[in-house]
């Protein structure tokens, strides 16, 4: 009989579920390496607003896709996918458990299902995006995506330029919508099984029973961050001339608003109001996400024994493995 890989676990979650605390006791039961699922903490310099580990805590268990890029970069899904699967080979044959851990519900869904193949960047579409998005904004853009492609638009932020852009691009470029497209059968060459014989993923999602505690939860951590010097953090990047808002670092929920009001643009008390209603908002769309993977094991992050629960949900997915083979 031939022995099959563990399943991978990843551990999701919205912003604030305890995603991390859930990892970092997982790796004092058994011998794993955590790889990111996180779009903003691919970033350095960008510590206190992204919730990054610890340098104690990335020196207690291997991380990676961590502080890999400068926030001037971009990082693309296809990217992460490819950098994803290298690190799980890697892992294993270090005999090591790989596990992911993050909020970026798309990495998931891209890592476990594969990739769709959609037309290339056109600049000449893009050029006439920004030129309107200049002149009425990304709202705006994001009111006209709603009437082509409601399905994208529902999960994308207003200002969301970059995944705003890129869906109203491939509108013009094919005809379709971003969301039927994905609703297409992936090719045979972009299926996980097709890259390496990797077992199937297995989501531990971290939900929140209690809305009103987790935003209670969300505005607490902000503050947190704020005292931690989140504000100076922002501002040592807004000092940098190669830098701007409409890079998808500065994009970060955070940073966007302590940079508007770096700029002047709103006072303190409007920044964090501001700051506090995108990371809400954020949280409903990764939730948004979550509803999709039907196969996802659910833990109640709002309960007081959580991380318990989802290191034995993780613990159990193994010992069934290992019954299995």
């Amino acid at each position: 009989m031939q022995i099959q890989p563990f399943p991978i676990v990843c551990l999701l979650g919205p912003t604030g579920s305890g995603k991390t605390a859930a990892a970092l006791a997982l790796s004092r039961l058994a011998k794993i390496e955590i790889i990111s699922m996180d779009s903003a903490l691919v970033y350095r310099d960008m510590d206190i607003g992204t919730a990054k580990p610890t340098r104690a805590e990335q020196a207690a268990v291997p991380h990676h896709l961590i502080d890999i890029l400068d926030p001037a970069q971009s990082y693309s899904v296809a990217q992460f996918r490819q950098d994803a699967l290298q690190l799980i080979d890697a892992i294993r044959a270090r005999g090591a458990y790989p596990v992911f851990v993050g909020g970026t519900m798309l990495y998931y869904k891209a890592l476990a299902q594969g990739l769709h193949t959609l037309p290339p960047a056109n600049p000449e579409i893009r050029a006439a995006l920004n030129a309107i998005a200049e002149r009425e904004g990304w709202p705006a853009l994001h009111a006209q995506l709603a009437q082509h492609d409601p399905v994208t638009a529902a999960r994308l932020a207003p200002n969301d330029a970059q995944r705003i852009q890129r869906a109203l691009e491939i509108w013009q470029l094919t005809g379709q919508p971003m969301s039927a497209l994905f609703e297409q059968p992936l090719p045979a060459s972009n299926t996980p099984d097709t890259v390496q014989p990797l077992s199937h993923f297995i989501p531990i999602a971290l939900e929140p029973s209690d809305r009103n505690l987790w935003r209670t939860r969300i505005s607490q951590r902000f503050t947190d961050m704020l005292n931690a010097g989140f504000v100076d953090e922002v501002a040592q990047l807004h000092a940098r001339a190669d830098l701007h808002v409409d890079l998808p670092s500065i994009r970060c929920v955070g940073y966007r608003q302590i940079w508007s009001y770096l700029d002047g643009k709103t006072d303190y008390a409007q920044m964090y109001a501001a700051s506090i209603a995108a990371t809400s908002q954020l949280g409903k769309r990764q939730l948004t996400w979550l509803r999709t993977f039907k196969e996802r094991h659910i833990i109640d992050c709002c309960a007081p024994e959580a991380t318990q629960q989802a290191m034995a949900a993780v613990m159990r997915i193994w010992e069934r493995s290992i019954e299995a083979q």
